[in-house]
């Protein structure tokens, strides 16, 4: 009994030496406001992985480190943002894969159609060493890659008319993000693939410019698409990563114990986000019904996977070896 006492004891003697080392890494540390912004709005699974890690580093840097969020594209498009970083205008950022992929080329391989059947199987890829290694090469355009969070399975929506095989989509014009690869998918869907961003998207919507657009549950939810768009197509065809990303000029005005509170805040905020996701994509998908979308939640998954090999054909060989690497891992 005196030696669990004395254990005990000396666990929170031990417990108090790290908390007030903790504490004493941050005294003598200038007071930073680092600037962290999105393109998407309050609701959205972007802004509730900023506010975590907003939460997390403050308190982990004993107020050191501030964290100033701005949601809705306030500071622009997502590849402004990430110019942005680059050049230290803006601090860093919650930015989906797609943009990010036209700065690091091998990033695109995680869009990929129908590469990965389950978020369980994405977040093994993303979270281990072939994650880490494209998170890395981020550094070589003056980007710090620091997790991955997730924009989600992506689905279809249109004005028009339900949506259960390729042969659907002819002639619709769907919305894609600037990136060739979702493009190409699209084409290949038979659509007609318009890229843009995502505030151009919204308007463009609005006034019936475009028949549709792709995207995860949660961004059709949170932006009300149903009150233009009348179908969604649950084909689930990319797992979209989100990135957790800022700018070198930011990263490197930082003290080691300040990235380093940054790095891990940044991997549980993801981690939260994911869960949160999760949590609310049944929920979302009721009300979206009950709003009077009709949702398609079997199409024709082969057919759609058919349509999309020229896709694997055109840029399976041109993220060098990473695409047999996920392939793989998958098959483990």
């Amino acid at each position: 009994m005196k030696t669990f006492a004395r254990s005990t004891l000396a666990l929170g003697i031990s417990l108090a030496l790290v908390g007030a080392a903790n504490a004493n890494e941050f005294a003598d540390m200038n007071p930073v406001t680092l600037r962290l912004a999105h393109v998407v709005n309050e609701q959205d699974g972007f802004h509730i992985a900023a506010t975590k890690f907003e939460e997390l580093v403050e308190e982990r840097t004993e107020g050191k480190v501030n964290i100033e969020i701005f949601p809705n594209a306030s500071l622009g498009d997502e590849r402004t943002l990430l110019e942005g970083m680059q050049i230290g205008t803006v601090d860093m950022g919650v930015i989906t894969n797609g943009p990010v992929a036209n700065f690091v080329e091998e990033m695109a391989v995680f869009e990929l159609p129908f590469l990965f059947p389950t978020p369980e199987a994405a977040y093994g890829v993303l979270d281990g060493p072939i994650g880490q290694e494209l998170l890395d090469k981020l550094a070589d355009v003056n980007l710090k890659g620091l997790a991955y969070a997730e924009r989600g399975f992506r689905n279809l929506t249109n004005s028009e008319r339900a949506v259960n095989s390729p042969e659907d989509l002819d002639g619709l014009r769907i919305r894609v993000m600037e990136n060739p690869v979702y493009t190409d998918t699209f084409r290949e869907l038979g659509a007609n693939a318009i890229p843009m961003a995502w505030t151009e998207a919204l308007t463009a919507m609005q006034q019936g410019t475009i028949d549709g657009q792709e995207n995860p549950v949660n961004v059709i939810h949170s932006f009300k698409l149903d009150e233009t768009q009348n179908y969604m197509t649950l084909s689930r065809h990319t797992y979209a990563p989100a990135i957790f990303v800022m700018g070198m000029p930011a990263w490197n005005q930082l003290p080691e114990a300040a990235q380093d509170v940054i790095r891990q805040a940044a991997r549980e905020a993801a981690e939260h986000e994911r869960q949160v996701n999760a949590d609310m994509e049944a929920e979302q998908l009721v009300d979206l019904r009950e709003a009077g979308m009709e949702i398609n939640d079997s199409p024709d998954m082969e057919a759609f996977q058919a349509a999309v090999a020229p896709v694997y054909e055109k840029y399976g060989q041109q993220f060098g070896d990473y695409l047999p690497r996920i392939q793989e891992a998958l098959n483990q």
